[in-house]
């Protein structure tokens, strides 16, 4: 919703150095920066960016991209909230499209409530740290339980007076919205006087993936039979319980490196093995799993970890979440904290070494746990087994996307072995299951329209399979999307060919981008040269992606405007953003040295511009005139009259004759 000339405003204002800067430590090295790569762990530095090109890569890891996609990326963001980030940052007023008034009204509704959190915070923070009652009773308390003063400011933790008002009083002092401040859970009303609602507890701000304050828990210290453990904040705009993840704002980069989430229960566990220097850990703040909180798990690693306590309630809750995680695709293991204790007595007993072990020695795997556990339960009962039986079926019919398909197998393998019982006949019943559930989807499908079953029927955008579990190869690195179908995978040479031809592609539309608007000759620019030559070509160009940023650019130059590399590097469709970051790619660089030595005695790119695009251009002319050459070729080999073999053999002269100026041009050799 944000107005394309505010976003514009923006992208003219982004520095990549200074952007990335601030994540990564970069060192000049020539005309570009280098760093340790903030998406993998490194010792020597493979990150690049370059200032120039606006564009980053990894050349370790292979991650590349531009300034909004780095936020996109490190951060977590979306598209919307990296301008926004970018906005804050270089002081550009956000103009928004026109927002129905429902909708203008619940964004300001959220934004009071951040502000009101925000306040809230601070207050508690001050409370725990420079009050005589806060560091009597909350400071102490936590001390007690081994927190550092160091972990209670990086989650800043903090302590609500045992008071009736004291915090009520302060907000309403500071003109907040009596209204705002109940829908935040802060305060209540009762007997017509606001009062605090977390009096005499520790205070967990819960933050959104953004870093903003969305919530809190508060935890009794003292103890009351009638008082609950903890108080949540109640649901509003911003704070949605089944979309969050506790400790996800500071766990998600350590989630990225590691490719592994640990998720456990409470608060408590989070912050102890934070202190532990275990940082890739969240919780799900004693709930049931859900889809929301395994999605955003699934935005950093597809490797989940659960721990939780190894009672009877721990193993209940953890299994709660097992088929929902399937369908989303995760690699599922379970650790049991032994003895009665939780992540966080137990990483203080142990140690962080030693926890760290135990969760690596201890991981089950879930479905092998789960048959496992009713396998017991069974004890031999007959009706219990053949229940069970369709339970393991069921659950292994979850694991049903195309890429998981080996997964699967196994699966059915080791569960019929430990089940004791035929192999296919097992494979039989999962796909049994697998049709019902697909049959289901259809009839819902169908009831809400026609489209819906051909958008659930088709292969998705994400190489993901049809209905016949067909896959495809994609060309990894480049972001071409360059697809070959499947049966026989093709071979060196000719994928070699393939991508020759796409590489050929990527060059004119790299000359598009980087000259189009420099002028070619005196009746036009290099935009009117490529697109006039483009419109004989076009069915050439075999990776239909490059053709939409060809077609694209070819409507905003003939509307006047003055497409570049930028319009296209930060363009919000980011399957477009990506090709174009890959287009631009830095292969090589000419070394300082080389350029100091010869400064002023060899031509830059940039000077020479018009070889660069008449060699492109002639790549694709040459691939013109070789495709006219074969189907000539075919027509030569069919029965013909003289006069039609004489029509032939000079179109064939003059086709070689065509290839043999534009390959001199090219200062190309042909060896016979």
């Amino acid at each position: 919703m944000i107005a394309q000339e505010t976003i514009q405003k923006i992208l003219s204002r982004i520095d990549i150095i200074e952007i990335v800067g601030g994540f990564v430590k970069l060192k000049k090295r020539g005309v570009n920066y280098l760093g340790l790569c903030p998406f993998h762990n490194e010792k020597s530095p493979s990150f690049t960016v370059s200032p120039v090109k606006e564009i980053y890569k990894c050349f370790g890891c292979g991650r590349s991209g531009n300034t909004i996609s780095f936020l996109m990326e490190h951060e977590k963001y979306s598209y919307a909230e990296a301008l926004r980030w970018l906005a804050a940052k270089y002081n550009v007023e956000i103009e928004e499209k026109e927002l129905s008034p429902e909708v203008r009204q619940q964004q300001q509704v959220a934004e009071s409530l951040y502000i009101i959190n925000g306040f809230a915070q601070q207050f508690f923070s001050r409370t725990l740290f420079e009050s005589e009652e806060g560091q009597d009773i909350g400071l102490s308390y936590l001390k007690e339980r081994g927190f550092s003063v160091e972990v209670m400011r990086k989650f800043q933790l903090g302590y609500s007076p045992d008071q009736r008002d004291v915090f009520a009083r302060a907000a309403l002092a500071a003109q907040y919205n009596l209204e705002y401040l109940q829908k935040s859970g802060l305060v209540v009303v009762r007997d017509e006087r606001p009062m605090d609602n977390y009096r005499g507890r520790i205070i967990f701000p819960v933050h959104n993936q953004t870093g903003k304050i969305i919530g809190f828990g508060a935890r009794i210290i003292r103890s009351n039979d009638r008082a609950p453990k903890y108080i949540n904040t109640p649901e509003n705009e911003i704070y949605v319980k089944s979309r969050i993840l506790y400790g996800l704002w500071l766990a998600r980069q350590s989630i990225d490196k590691q490719d592994e989430c640990l998720l456990v229960e409470g608060y408590t566990d989070v912050i102890s093995l934070h202190q532990a220097g275990i940082e890739n850990v969240v919780a799900s703040g004693g709930t049931s799993l859900t889809v929301d909180q395994l999605r955003l798990i699934k935005k950093y690693t597809n490797h989940l970890t659960i721990i939780y306590d190894g009672d009877g309630a721990g193993i209940k809750a953890a299994l709660r979440g097992l088929d929902m995680a399937l369908e989303e695709s995760l690699d599922v293991k379970l650790v049991l904290i032994p003895d009665k204790e939780d992540p966080d007595s137990y990483v203080r007993r142990l140690g962080a070494a030693a926890f760290r072990d135990f969760i690596a020695t201890n991981k089950k795997d879930f479905i092998l746990f789960r048959l496992e556990v009713a396998l017991k339960d069974a004890a031999g009962d007959t009706g219990k087994k053949a229940e069970l039986v369709n339970q393991m079926a069921e659950t292994i019919a979850r694991i049903n996307k195309a890429e998981d398909f080996t997964r699967q197998q196994d699966y059915i393998r080791q569960c019929a072995e430990i089940l004791r019982i035929e192999e296919a006949g097992l494979h039989s019943l999962v796909n049994k299951f697998i049709r019902e559930r697909m049959a289901k989807q259809e009839s819902r499908a169908a009831a809400g329209g026609a489209q819906g079953v051909r958008q659930q029927g088709a292969a998705g955008g994400d190489g993901s399979a049809g209905s016949d579990g067909g896959m495809a190869l994609m060309r990894p690195g480049d972001g071409s999307g360059l697809m070959v179908e499947t049966g026989v995978p093709p071979d060196d040479d000719s994928l070699s060919l393939l991508f020759r031809h796409e590489q050929n592609e990527r060059g004119m539309i790299r000359s598009l981008l980087d000259y189009g608007l420099k002028a070619w000759d005196e009746q036009g620019s290099v935009a009117d040269y490529i697109l006039a030559e483009c419109a004989e070509l076009y069915e050439l160009i075999d990776n239909k992606r490059l053709l939409k940023i060809l077609d694209l650019y070819r409507s905003w130059y003939e509307k006047g405007l003055e497409p570049n590399t930028k319009s296209f590097l930060y363009h919000e469709d980011q399957e477009l953003s990506t090709l174009a970051v890959s287009i631009m790619d830095f292969h090589y660089e000419i070394s300082p040295n080389w350029k100091d030595h010869f400064e002023g005695k060899i031509a830059t790119p940039e000077e020479l511009y018009r070889e660069d695009v008449l060699s492109t251009m002639c790549y694709l002319k040459l691939r013109k005139i070789k495709r006219l050459m074969e189907e000539n070729q075919q027509d030569l080999s069919k029965p013909h009259t003289d006069e039609e073999l004489m029509v032939l053999l000079q179109t064939h002269r003059h086709l070689k004759e065509m290839e043999r100026a534009l390959l001199q041009n090219l200062g190309t050799v042909i060896v016979k």
